[in-house]
């Protein structure tokens, strides 16, 4: 029997051994814990994240191999939804009316953004602007075009970045050497090529079977916007007296419609644009009726190609700059983005959930992830030439390509100046020069000054108004109304919410100066 004086000895000894005992249960329990998100190279698990993102190709990547490669390089296991591009509005629609986000989801482009602007806020999304000078990758960002994608001055995307122009003149360099013929340099010179491609015979087959240019129905990228900007009109809106108008009530819009009258008048261009379709526009280029167009000069390389199947000697050249009877050289800026992605909070629901999703985005701007996701992977897909990406040429790699990876260019961030890339090695001078130009145009731009602003009623109405300027638009170059006709359609415009979105951009622009 113990003494007395020993109980509470040993009451401590046997305190003490069971306290030993559950610590050694407790770290073994963690050991184990740790076991389950540790994998065997003692690294992180795979974070989890779920995208939802378009895709603009025939179907999606048929091999996932470059997605395994790219969870491999991200540790992330990825969740990606892929929606057609011609739907991916109404789908996004969908998910925001259900509150069934994903953790990312991608807005198509810079229209469908603008469009759904007045109904982002800090509720429903997270503010992000606060972060991102904590990642490496998130902090190159430029800090002016994610101002174009700021609402009401917070920034809540991540963008995929977009040439700030890449219009200009695409044109038969051999049908402009047949009549001695320069690049043109003015709106005059301009009109001289596409009359002398209608009436000189400029293949030389005897025939009056070719016109000077081609358009399409499409307005902005179409012709008409590209013209416009020529003849120094303001790009969707301009400042006249210290307050922001729409274009179309300058006078260099008016001259534009001028321009294009006188084309159809005088059949210089093919007179059904109303109704021609981009792909034909394009058709006419190819096939030898139409001698120029006058849209992304992005695809003049690619055309050439085209051409020279059916025509070998068919030669295309480009011309960036060409100014108005008024001024100089000029060319509309976009906002320096396509695609964003948007963070919703009720599928991150705190900072550090937002945080993971971030760091995976960061990745993506790190410029292996970068190349891979744009070229492909080195050796299967592309080889690097003078320090730059060069295009395996033999069939398989071609296919390859694009079954792979041309489907996941939708989930490319940034840009090639944001990024320290590879850039594309040019296949011969055409895309050479072509690349040159569109960097070219970041000298002559003619910005839009609401693209940071919010107007509620554009929001609501903006497409609905915009049709009655288009078809005054398009009414006037073919003679249907003339000039007080067209100021009867801006006067429609006003009173069915024009002038309350005038409003709206001015009370936001004044707040900026």
């Amino acid at each position: 029997m113990l003494n007395n004086q020993l109980v509470p000895q040993a009451k401590k000894l046997i305190i003490f051994c069971v306290f030993t005992l559950l610590l050694c249960i407790n770290v073994a329990c963690s050991s184990s814990t740790d076991s389950e998100v540790v994998n065997e190279s003692g690294e992180d698990a795979p974070k989890e994240i779920s995208i939802m993102a378009n895709f603009h190709t025939a179907q999606v990547a048929s091999d996932g191999a470059i997605i395994e490669k790219l969870e491999e390089m991200t540790n992330t296991k990825l969740d990606i939804t892929w929606v057609m591009d011609e739907i991916y509005d109404e789908k996004m629609n969908s998910v925001v009316a259900t509150n069934e986000f994903p953790q990312a989801m991608f807005v198509k482009n810079s229209e469908s953004f603008i469009q759904m602007k007045d109904t982002i806020n800090e509720e429903q999304y997270w503010e992000i602007g606060q972060f991102l000078d904590d990642y490496e990758y998130l902090s190159n960002f430029n800090p002016d075009v994610l101002k174009n994608t700021a609402v009401n001055g917070k920034i809540y995307s991540i963008y995929s970045g977009r040439p700030s122009s890449r219009w200009g003149l695409e044109y038969r360099k051999d049908w402009a050497d047949n009549l001695g013929l320069s690049a043109p340099t003015t709106t005059d010179e301009l009109y001289e090529m596409f009359k002398a491609f209608t009436e000189q015979d400029p293949d030389g087959n005897g025939k009056d079977d070719t016109i000077g240019v081609a358009v399409s129905s499409d307005l902005v990228y179409g012709g008409f916007k590209f013209v416009s900007s020529y003849f120094g009109t303001p790009n969707n809106w301009g400042e006249k007296d210290g307050k922001l108008l729409p274009e179309f009530m300058f006078p260099s819009y008016i001259d534009t419609m001028d321009f294009f009258k006188r084309l159809r008048d005088e059949g210089l261009v093919n007179l059904d644009f109303p109704v021609t379709s981009q792909k034909d526009q394009n058709a006419m280029l190819l096939n030898g009726k139409a001698g120029s167009v006058v849209g992304c000069i992005c695809s003049a390389g690619g055309f050439q190609d085209q051409l020279q199947q059916s025509n070998p000697d068919g030669k295309l050249d480009v011309q960036n700059r060409i100014a108005g009877p008024h001024g100089e050289p000029g060319t509309w800026s976009n906002s320096g983005y396509g695609t964003v992605v948007l963070f919703p909070k009720a599928s991150n629901k705190t900072e550090e959930d937002l945080r993971e999703v971030l760091a995976f985005f960061n990745e993506l701007m790190k410029p292996e992830v970068y190349n891979m996701l744009t070229f492909g992977i080195e050796g299967e897909h592309y080889e690097v030439v003078d320090g730059r990406a060069k295009g395996l040429t033999d069939k398989e790699a071609q296919d390859s390509f694009q079954e792979s990876v041309r489907p996941l260019l939708g989930l490319v961030i940034g840009d090639e100046t944001t990024v320290d890339a590879l850039q594309a090695y040019p296949k011969n001078e055409l895309y050479e020069k072509q690349y040159n130009q569109m960097l070219d145009n970041n000298n002559i731009l003619i910005n839009d000054p609401t693209a940071p602003l919010d107007s509620k009623t554009y929001g609501e109405k903006g497409s609905y108004l915009q049709q009655i300027i288009d078809d005054a638009t398009v009414l006037y170059m073919i003679g249907d109304i003339d000039e007080e006709g067209f100021k009867d359609a801006i006067g429609n415009w006003e009173e069915q919410g024009g002038e309350q979105i005038i409003t709206e951009y001015n009370e936001g622009y004044q707040n900026l100066q």
